[in-house]
């Protein structure tokens, strides 16, 4: 198969792209996000057929927030999009006629990445994206493994802390409330409440109190030298760290791949990372470790990675 048109669904807009084989995006369009299901439905068909007309494109992959099931059909649970069992592989078939796969956002992007991105030349692969919250995606011998029921690598969901923070989700404790984005603002909002001498750059960077810090400022911050910021990323890599030992135990990959839009600040990010998985990993002065790398495709990931598995078929 050559051509293939994939579709990254975000909260604020909805991404398509006309992909070749080799993972090359020749064609892009972007719609806003409708406010409702139904508009959603049309506003990817629309794309679709904007980046696809006059094209020899074959088939179409649609990367979706939320658990997909078995088939890659039907979309179980969207929470940002309030889909319920929602039947999008058949709503986009008779809408575009091309066939339409539908995978998990999280598993698309691991995908990309792993077929054209950062894990190119490993087969066991583990992608964490740090970013809002935690996701990931898991290859096996070249596979994505998706598991029984379609909704494996949901790593963010992952109770770390027994009665720990309340999460989104409603279980307490997850991972994504030590290890993501919204994870280093509570960091660097604390820390800057605590000794507000020594976050003067951070505070700085937003309203100067530690209620006006946002996620931005924490980076800009950091690269400025701001301690209380350096010290809230080496908060989150300890955990992110940590959790990746446990995923080892588990996998024992050749790489993991860390993406997300905190993994943007590079190595202020990824080297405490991976002190803290060297710390925290079984074993760790008698057994190979598995490399901790930096996602290559950024926001295209996603997009390339469900053209890709809608060629797999």
């Amino acid at each position: 198969m050559g051509l293939t048109i994939g579709v990254d669904i975000g909260g604020t807009k909805i991404a398509a792209g006309l992909v070749d084989e080799a993972g090359t995006i020749l064609d892009t369009c972007q719609v806003a996000t409708p406010p409702s299901p139904e508009g959603v439905i049309e506003a990817i068909a629309d794309a679709i057929k904007a980046v696809g007309e006059g094209t020899s494109a074959e088939a179409v992959g649609i990367g979706a927030a939320g658990y997909v099931d078995d088939k890659r059909a039907t979309v179980l649970f969207a929470p940002n999009i309030a889909w319920r069992h929602e039947a999008l592989k058949d709503k986009i078939e008779q809408r575009v006629s091309l066939s339409v796969v539908v995978e998990n956002d999280a598993n698309a992007a691991a995908w990309g990445e792993y077929r054209f991105g950062a894990g190119t030349g490993h087969d066991d692969v583990v992608v964490i994206t740090l970013g809002t919250g935690l996701g990931g995606g898991i290859i096996i011998g070249g596979r994505l493994h998706r598991g029984r029921f379609g909704v494996a690598g949901e790593f963010g969901h992952l109770r770390v802390v027994p009665d720990g923070l309340l999460c989104g989700c409603g279980s307490q404790g997850c991972w994504e409330q030590y290890a993501s984005g919204r994870a280093l603002v509570r960091y660097a909002r604390q820390r800057a409440t605590a000794t507000p001498e020594a976050a003067k750059i951070l505070l700085a960077e937003g309203d100067g109190t530690p209620e006006g810090i946002e996620g931005r400022h924490v980076s800009s911050a950091a690269r400025q030298g701001d301690p209380v910021a350096i010290d809230s990323f080496r908060e989150l890599a300890r955990w992110a760290g940590a959790g990746l030992a446990d995923l080892a135990s588990l996998f024992d990959p050749s790489a993991f791949i860390v993406g997300g839009g905190v993994s943007d600040e590079g190595d202020l990010v990824l080297d405490p990372i991976r002190k803290s998985f060297r710390r925290w990993l079984v074993g760790s002065r008698y057994r190979p470790h598995a490399q901790v790398l930096a996602a290559r495709l950024g926001g295209r990931a996603g997009l390339v990675g469900a053209a890709d598995l809608a060629r797999q078929g």
